[in-house]
C-alpha cells in the first residue's frame, strides 16, 4: 500500500528532513520524492509505502498534519487508492 503526502508553504530549512523523520518514525519509507521551491514557496510530493506503518492511515494523516501545523505548512496524506479515483478518467 502507498500513499501520496503533499506539503505546501514558506520555503525554511529542514522541511523535507522533518517530513521524512516523522515517517520513519512510523516506518513510512519513502519511495519518491519531487520537491521544487517558487519564489519563497516550498512545494513537495511524495510517493511513501506505508505498508509497514506502526499506526493507522487515520494516526499517519494527523501526525503529518501536526508537522504541519508545527512549521507553518499543509501537509496532507492520501491513500493511493483515493488518489487513483480522483484521477481516473
Amino acid at each position: 500500500m502507498k500513499a501520496i503526502l503533499t506539503v505546501l508553504g514558506r520555503d525554511t530549512v529542514g522541511i523535507l528532513a522533518k517530513v521524512s523523520a516523522e515517517c520513519a518514525n512510523v516506518h513510512g519509507n519513502i519511495i519518491e520524492v519531487t520537491q521544487s521551491v517558487l519564489q519563497e514557496m516550498f512545494a513537495m510530493i511524495m510517493l511513501v509505502d506505508i505498508t509497514e506503518l506502526t499506526c493507522t492511515l487515520a494516526e499517519f494523516q494527523e501526525r503529518m498534519t501536526l508537522v504541519g501545523q508545527r512549521e507553518g505548512l499543509v501537509v496532507h496524506v492520501m491513500h493511493e487508492d483515493i488518489f487513483n479515483s480522483m484521477h481516473r478518467i
